[in-house]
């Protein structure tokens, strides 16, 4: 058994100290649910557990929501998990960071399903799960940061003051990128969009709100945890990308994604590497071309085409880019890749 980090250990311990501490003042755990999804046969259920006020079920006044407020937070090491779905119950424990992320065999019809996440004596909380109809053929698989919402990431100092003290009110939304998923899915019904990201579990609830406040279509979130891990210090951002993908080229093999993304950070290449190991998932990659001020904020370089509409074929894959949502839609209509099946 490989040896935990030694970043990891101390992590551990703290935790260990706070919960104990905040469970002695009558702190409960309590599951903090995840999008799922799954297929007929199967369902992946997401969630985390929690150590929560003993008030926490109480309504509150809604008002600003700092993005500090998610990182402030002490989760259940090792925790018991019960899974009820379908009128069956299944036993799972939460890992050491509170995380539960498990696979349950039942069937269930297509469509947006429920499913019941329980931890302890705590109240049972519903779990929203996307079963992805097999005889739908098209998906979408979308980054978040500077695809969907303006981030500004990696920079340091923006990225801090956007992810920790930013209101979440306040995030903005790419333009047309929400209307360019409503067309996607109108002309495909049935397909699943994913939202793929290297953010933090700790803001799902703030990025769910998001995607629903700026009309964007449901589906589930892929996030990484940011603290230290049992192998290393601190995650690979291209590494959970890649493997996510390849998760999801396994489990919904009949598939053919479009992969969208933008040229801020490794999107690019995390695609790129993909359509060359799985030719036959993937349907096209459209690429939004941030613009020179926009690439620098995060990190990258202007890109030498600027900001113009483009196409091309890479990896036997069509690409495209282009600034906006608007730009994005248009090049893809007219390239009939939104008609093959």
């Amino acid at each position: 058994m490989t040896e935990v980090h030694r970043a990891a250990r101390i992590e551990d311990a703290v935790h260990e100290v706070l919960e104990g501490w905040l469970r002695k003042r009558g702190w409960s755990a309590a599951v903090v649910p995840y999008t799922g999804y799954g297929a007929p046969g199967w369902v992946r259920v997401m969630g985390r557990v929690m150590v929560s006020r003993p008030d926490h079920s109480r309504p509150r006044k809604p008002g600003k929501v700092r993005g500090w407020r998610s990182f402030t937070t002490v989760s259940a090491q090792g925790a018991p998990v019960a899974v009820e779905v379908a009128g069956r119950r299944h036993e799972t424990v939460a890992d050491r960071g509170g995380f539960v992320d498990t696979v349950v065999k039942v069937d269930l019809e297509p469509g947006w399903r429920t499913v019941l996440l329980s931890s302890g004596d705590g109240e049972p909380v519903e779990a929203p799960v996307r079963v992805v109809d097999p005889a739908a053929r098209f998906g979408v698989v979308s980054d978040i940061d500077d695809t969907v919402m303006v981030t500004a990431l990696p920079r340091p100092l923006l990225a801090a003051w956007n992810t920790f003290v930013l209101d979440e009110h306040a995030r903005a939304a790419v333009p047309g990128m929400a209307v360019l998923y409503e067309r996607l899915t109108t002309a495909h019904p049935g397909a699943p969009v994913f939202y793929l990201s290297t953010g933090a579990w700790n803001v799902a609830p703030a990025l769910t709100r998001f995607l629903s406040r700026h009309l964007y279509p449901p589906g589930p979130l892929l996030l990484t945890d940011w603290g230290p891990q049992r192998d290393r210090f601190f995650r690979s951002g291209r590494a959970h990308k890649l493997a996510a993908l390849n998760r999801m080229a396994e489990e919904l093999p009949w598939i053919r994604w479009l992969l969208i993304g933008d040229d801020g950070q490794h999107d690019p290449e995390i695609y790129r590497t993909f359509a060359g190991t799985h030719p036959d998932h993937v349907a096209a990659v459209a690429i939004r071309a941030l613009s020179p001020t926009q690439a620098v904020l995060a990190g990258g370089l202007p890109s030498p085409a600027g900001q113009e509409p483009s196409t091309s074929d890479q990896a036997g894959k069509r690409w495209f880019s282009a600034p906006d949502g608007a730009g994005l839609w248009k090049l893809l209509a007219e390239s009939g890749v939104l008609d093959q099946p």
